[in-house]
């Protein structure tokens, strides 16, 4: 393809992300055959390519991927390493020598965001930037200014087409599958705006805290670290219009009206939440305020969505991890053919991002004298297979030019106007104990409105 990188250049190696996925990714993509570039490795521990390869082999193993001998030593024999500081024009040179006559690299920056704009700077006074493409990990900013700050150095140097910034969540297989089970399906698609639905829910829950990670958390939070970028961004899937083409720019055009639709977030709507013990983990300030819980409405004025709140919630150390989005459907009016007239439980529509992926259409039933939720339920993998993973997918797309899967500058800064009010004037903190559904604050939330519903979890059927 000609568009497609020649070339990969991952900044951060040695760091936890590659440990943990670009690893892992690579060698799935290997085994797919759909890998057929070099992978310079870029960081500051001073090893060598053999004590890379080996960590990635190490690395791939702790993930539960199986390694086939032969599809590891391909991707061992693609993989060498740079070591130097990121600021230093020195290593930009040695890197220039190394990369010869790639004409299209990718460079992968899985580095804290305070060194994209320094890292960019020294690709480009290296002059090796020209037709290469730079993919930044979330986040994009801290706050509305920084976002718009960030952009214009970016775009010093590089053109809107050569930057990607990655959110991991767009890369998730039922993220995908949102925007084609809405639009391909009658039985979805006509129910899926205001005269059917009476309210959004969409949760993120994990089960663990932020040990390991205090330090970095302390200074983020939930708000910062999930609800702005990947919240928003399925968000923006759950209720956009149907793109009018195929190309990126076409769904990126519907996302973006859905953000422009949306009022800043009213801090009267919004719970802050801290687990018991947080503030013990090394690395937290002492007496830190920082949420490890967020729950908020939102509204979108539009034609498909007024009127129809939006409820998210994300959170640490909560009783399960598990990701959805919730559609709670409007009531029936009453049965009055029934010996006892009576309205029926409100039907809902549940897509489970993780884990188990599925959909579930939750039905009411009359059993004796009572209404009971009879539940049609679909798990993705059983019926279609198992998908790429979100950072196998990504990649790929990284280095094929296809910015279908990456955030656009306009939606990352419409989704931090939204929430800024929340960051400009927050609610006091509220602790909930670990194994909690998070401040009892936020059930007052969703008042006058179903209740937050128990997340359908895999062992549920």
């Amino acid at each position: 393809m000609e568009n497609h990188a020649d070339l990969l250049v991952i900044f951060g190696i040695t760091g936890d992300l590659a440990r943990r996925m670009t690893f892992r990714a690579l060698y799935r993509l290997e085994r797919s055959g759909l890998l057929d570039s070099p992978v310079i490795g870029v960081a500051s521990e001073d090893m060598t390519t053999g004590e890379l390869i080996k960590h990635a082999r190490e690395a791939i193993g702790e993930g539960g991927q199986d390694v086939d001998d032969a599809v590891f030593d391909r991707l061992a024999r693609r993989m060498s390493y740079l070591h130097g500081d990121a600021t230093d024009a020195a290593l930009y040179r040695r890197l220039a020598a190394r990369i010869g006559r790639a004409q299209r690299p990718l460079y992968y920056l899985e580095v804290p965001p305070s060194l994209f704009g320094p890292i960019v700077e020294q690709l480009g006074a290296a002059k090796l930037l020209r037709e290469g493409r730079v993919a930044v990990e979330k986040p994009f900013g801290h706050d509305l200014a920084s976002a718009r700050e960030l952009d214009a150095r970016l775009h010093r140097l590089l053109r809107e087409s050569q930057i990607l910034r990655v959110d991991h969540f767009l890369g998730k297989e039922p993220v995908i599958e949102l925007e084609y089970l809405r639009f391909a399906n009658l039985a979805l698609a006509e129910l899926w705006e205001r005269t059917s639905v009476s309210a959004v829910q969409i949760t993120m829950a994990e089960d663990f805290g932020v040990e390991g990670r205090g330090r970095f958390y302390d200074s983020v939070g939930a708000l910062r670290d999930v609800v702005q970028n990947h919240l928003m961004q399925v968000l923006a899937l759950v209720a956009m219009d149907p793109p009018v083409g195929g190309s990126a720019g076409d769904t990126q055009d519907k996302k973006a009206e859905v953000f422009r639709a949306m009022p800043p977030a009213d801090p009267q709507h919004y719970v802050r939440g801290q687990y018991q013990g947080y503030a013990d983990i090394p690395g937290v300030a002492r007496g830190s305020a920082t949420e490890t819980y967020v729950a908020l409405r939102l509204e979108i004025d539009n034609w498909r969505w007024a009127d129809v709140p939006v409820f998210l919630r994300a959170g640490k150390a909560l009783p399960h991890s598990v990701t959805e989005v919730r559609l709670l459907l409007r009531r029936t009016p009453r049965l009055a053919f029934l010996p006892q007239p009576t309205r029926a439980e409100p039907n809902q529509v549940v897509l489970r991002i993780d884990p188990d992926p599925g959909l579930r259409l939750q039905l009411s039933a009359l059993a004796g004298q009572s209404w009971r939720p009879v539940h049609l339920d679909t798990s993705f993998v059983r019926e279609l297979g198992e998908p790429p993973e979100p950072y196998e997918r990504l990649l790929h797309a990284g280095l094929a030019g296809d910015h279908q899967l990456f955030a656009r500058q306009d939606s990352v800064e419409e989704t931090w106007r939204i929430v800024q009010p929340l960051l400009d004037h927050p609610p006091d903190v509220r602790p909930y104990p670990r194994g909690s559904w998070g401040p009892d604050d936020a059930e007052a939330l969703v008042r006058g409105h179903p209740r937050w519903q128990p997340p359908w979890l895999p062992a549920d059927g």
